[in-house]
């Protein structure tokens, strides 16, 4: 195992605790990021709106020395690096840009999180807001076009709905 600094780590936390192992981490002045989206709850007699992790159990830290990586695990509500074989998975810095943006854009809605692989659909390339730049796949789901970004280093995809007119076709797809 062979730690990489100034990288970001996911930490798997206790259902329920990614806020609580949040501000823990920021307390002992680690660097940590926890993406949160808006949703409506519905209970039988009312609807209200709640911010919740994107992520369920899992909290982004960027590690900067090996006293970081023990810290973070002696967190209470803290339980494992999140590994692939024998190596700590690593998210990428572009990918966590791409996280904050996708939860910080008040255009997008809709967000979802999915962790199985599609079937290839039309590539795009977003030309405008904060997302310029990133490519997506289009998903076809109930007759609305929403985008698909793929968070390659966690085996992990984000669905939202955009508008299409940020949208502008590749030269693979047209």
């Amino acid at each position: 195992m062979n730690l990489k600094l100034n990288k970001w780590y996911v930490l798997y936390v206790r259902s329920r605790h990614e806020k609580k192992v949040h501000d823990l981490l920021v307390e002992n002045e680690i660097e940590v990021f926890v993406p949160m989206i808006k949703t409506i709850k519905q209970w039988s007699d009312r609807k209200k709106k709640v911010e919740e992790p994107l992520f369920k159990s899992y909290v982004f830290v960027k590690i900067k020395s090996a006293k970081d990586l023990h810290q973070s695990l002696s967190i209470d509500g803290a339980s494992a690096f999140i590994r692939f074989g024998h190596e700590y998975a690593i998210v990428k810095e572009s990918e966590i840009k791409a996280i904050k943006f996708i939860v910080k854009d008040e255009d997008l809605s809709d967000l979802e999180l999915h962790n199985k692989p599609y079937k290839i659909g039309e590539i795009c390339k977003i030309f405008y807001g904060p997302l310029r730049g990133l490519e997506c796949e289009i998903l076809k789901v109930n007759n609305q076009s929403k985008i698909l970004v793929r968070i390659d280093s966690m085996m992990q995809s984000i669905v939202a709905t955009m508008p299409t007119c940020y949208l502008q076709e590749t030269l693979e797809s047209a």
